[in-house]
């Protein structure tokens, strides 16, 4: 592989993790012997349990071109894309001077805020469910027995 221009820009979480499944990285980590590194391995793993491994590549060109009108920065809508907020407490945080750059008028019924989460919402997939594991989680009837 060769390198043409070093940092030429950031790369979405759905990037990275694309890269890494085609040099067949697996969470399995007798899968990553041999063609990738253990530590590329363990990134596969950490984005494979994030919101990266539901998106597709429609779904993130589709929300870019979707965002266009809240004039967001290129680090803002990277951001958004890797963490994917679902509430507006989360977009503030994301986005530079969001109260004053996104427009919130309630008598005309504009909130630009909840536009870019439904937008957000509606786009892209939503992050995998957290699997419990019982071993870790006891119930009552293991508490009362011991």
């Amino acid at each position: 592989m060769k390198i043409k221009q070093a940092n030429a820009g950031a790369l979405t979480n759905f990037e990275v993790l694309d890269f890494l499944r085609s040099r067949g990285a697996t969470s399995d980590p007798m899968g990553c012997l041999g063609s990738v590194a253990p530590s590329e391995c363990k990134v596969f793993d950490y984005l494979f349990h994030s919101a990266a491994c539901n998106q597709t590549r429609d779904a993130v060109n589709e929300f870019l071109k979707r965002c266009e009108k809240f004039r967001l920065a290129k680090a803002e809508k990277l951001n958004i894309i890797n963490l994917r907020p679902s509430g507006q407490a989360e977009i503030y945080p994301i986005i530079e001077h969001c109260d004053k750059r996104l427009t919130r008028d309630e008598a005309k019924g504009i909130d630009q805020v909840q536009e870019l989460v439904d937008l957000v919402v509606e786009v892209l997939p939503p992050k995998p469910e957290e699997i419990v594991d019982d071993q870790e989680m006891p119930n009552e009837t293991t508490l009362e027995q011991n």
